[in-house]
């Protein structure tokens, strides 16, 4: 089986794909001008950063081949003529108990959500990840796996499986026979609700695949009385097509002609290695619950043969976790959506921390405190990658995560740092004028001129604060002197704070803040307020501690805050000097 095998080096991951890839297209179809790879998605709720694993890893890799000069299709198989087999917990404009008369359906046959502009459950869910996709620069060609199965489209291949039922099934019970191995201790601990629903994984891993009581067969109609799939077959004849089935939950029974029966499909087993023969398909990656011994992928890789075609080089992908998100996430009922992550940070960023981990790495996507390291991280890199020193395979992800084949995503015209964003949308709280003010005193040498210069960095942090920091961890200014701390202040803290109101005016710049709130310790102690760490005893830090707390008191009426800088060119001058009692 054709089970590209993972290396543990640090170079490009992607590079080493798109040339398996190549290689493996010439090898099937020598000539053939264009090369396919897959993803499929499984619109039966919120599609969320888990699932956009199965579309990022062959987005980079298809991407990375038509950046060599080649033709590539990238195919998002919408499975959106699965089975509905449960209500999403949360989703606004669904009453559950309402909804599980539709458990069974086609997704395509269950209706949205109230209130929705979409004519079904399925064209509901596809739309937001579709935005979301485009929003990311990945292109590809949907299919729908509705429209195909009612169209006729795989008549062929299905009546194909019905006459080759027995070796399918043979196959099978290779694997049906086998005992389970004894469940591997899991290398990443779930930490909230919302890992736990992306481990789950869409359950079509564990369908049915076929196997009954009156036989075994790889086709199942939705039944004609009440539109579900809780049927069994009870008997086909290859010759005529005709296929008898009844439902076990409404009771209707009927034959049919299945060379021109449209209402059914093949179990998810057989399903998955018939489109891959169909397609073409020469990559495609699957999650870990498709990747286990006897799983549909290892199954499928024999299954495939049955329809002419071959196994796709298809690496497992590991499991994407999400921090900051367990309260949200269980009032929703599921994990964060491509759409959520993109509320606050740049696509850039979001393709980034894909492209830098191998498909089987795990790695977390940050909606708390940590997407403001993540972003220092980010924008580190792209002064590296400026500057010449990045290492190969980090200009790579950069390279990757930036543009597409067909040229560079839109971008911040003025990247400031996210974490100073963040701070000022948090004090100015929806203020555009003062937001403005503030970013403009950063850099006196080249103010920004417009808050457009920022954007959409400067919308995404501000999302950020809004949307993912607790009320009691907002910033509120004083609206009036601390007079009570201010009398009770030692000689010490008189000194600190007169140091720093007398050197306001000639630092009133984020790097000239910066070295007084750090300098006037320094000075205080006998040194220099140029003095480098190395130069200075321990107990320095420990009274920058002590003043920086005061500051935020004195300030905010907290021991912390945003970084004193930022808060300092956001309170302004004037209102600074009269909350230190000047």
């Amino acid at each position: 089986m054709p089970i590209v095998a993972q290396s543990t080096e640090t170079t490009d991951w992607v590079s080493r794909f798109a040339d398996e890839v190549i290689e493996e297209s010439e090898r099937r179809a020598p000539g053939k001008p264009v090369v396919v790879v897959a993803s499929g998605l499984s619109p039966s709720g919120p599609i969320h950063l888990g699932n956009l694993r199965e579309v990022m890893t062959p987005h980079l890799v298809a991407d990375e081949i038509r950046r060599r000069g080649h033709q590539v299709r990238h195919l998002i198989s919408w499975d959106d003529y699965d089975r509905y087999r449960k209500v999403p917990k949360g989703i606004p404009g669904v009453d559950e108990d309402g909804y599980k008369q539709h458990i069974g359906k086609p997704l395509t046959s269950v209706p949205a959500p109230e209130g929705s502009a979409y004519p079904n459950w399925a064209e509901h869910f596809k739309a937001a990840m579709t935005e979301s996709l485009a929003e990311l620069g990945v292109e590809f060609d949907g299919i729908s796996q509705t429209e195909q199965y009612t169209s006729g489209v795989y008549r062929e291949q299905v009546l194909h499986a019905m006459k080759h039922r027995g070796d399918i099934d043979a196959i099978l019970a290779q694997y049906r026979t086998k005992a389970k191995p004894a469940a591997k201790k899991q290398q990443q601990k779930p930490v909230d609700e919302a890992e736990l629903e992306a481990e789950e994984g869409s359950g079509a891993a564990a369908e049915d695949d076929g196997s009954s009581s009156a036989g075994y067969f790889p086709y199942k109609p939705y039944c004609g009385g009440c539109g579900k799939d809780l049927t069994t077959v009870t008997s086909y004849d290859d010759d005529t097509t005709e296929l008898s089935y009844t439902c076990d939950e409404c009771g209707f029974a009927e034959t049919v002609r299945l060379s021109e029966f449209n209402r059914g499909k093949l179990v998810w087993k057989v399903d998955w290695p018939m489109r891959w023969a169909y397609e073409g398909v020469i990559f495609e990656p699957s999650g870990v619950d498709h990747s286990s011994p006897g799983s549909s992928f290892q199954v499928g890789g024999q299954i495939v043969g049955i329809f002419g075609g071959k196994q796709p080089i298809g690496p497992m992908y590991a499991f994407v976790g999400i921090s900051g998100m367990a309260k949200m996430s269980s009032s929703r009922g599921g994990v964060p959506t491509p759409a959520d992550a993109l509320q606050i940070m740049e696509p850039q960023l979001l393709r980034w921390l894909y492209a830098r981990r191998r498909p089987n790495q795990s790695f977390k996507i940050a909606f708390d405190q940590e997407i403001q390291r993540l972003y220092d991280e980010w924008d580190k890199l792209a002064g590296k990658v400026a500057d010449g020193s990045a290492l190969p395979g980090d200009v790579a992800a950069y390279t990757r995560a930036t543009g597409i084949a067909a040229g560079e995503l839109p971008k911040t015209p003025r990247p400031l740092p996210y974490r100073t964003l963040a701070s000022v949308a948090d004090i100015t709280a929806g203020h555009q004028d003062q937001a403005l003010r503030i970013l403009s005193e950063l850099d006196p040498a080249d103010p920004l001129g417009s808050l457009d210069e920022a954007r959409p960095r400067y919308d995404k942090a501000e999302a950020w604060i809004n949307t993912h920091v607790p009320a009691d961890q907002r910033t509120i200014v004083r609206d009036e002197p601390d007079a009570e701390l201010l009398k009770s202040l030692d000689e010490s803290s008189q000194q600190s704070i007169r140091l720093l109101l007398d050197g306001l005016a000639d630092h009133w710049s984020l790097d000239g803040l910066t070295h007084l709130v750090y300098g006037v310790p320094k000075v205080q102690a006998g040194f220099s307020a140029d003095a480098t760490p190395k130069e200075l005893p321990p107990e320095i830090k420990t009274a920058q501690r002590s003043f920086f707390a005061l500051l935020y008191h004195l300030l905010v009426g907290r021991d912390t805050g945003p970084r004193l800088p930022t808060l300092l060119l956001a309170v302004g001058q004037e209102r600074v000097r009269a909350l230190l009692g000047e």
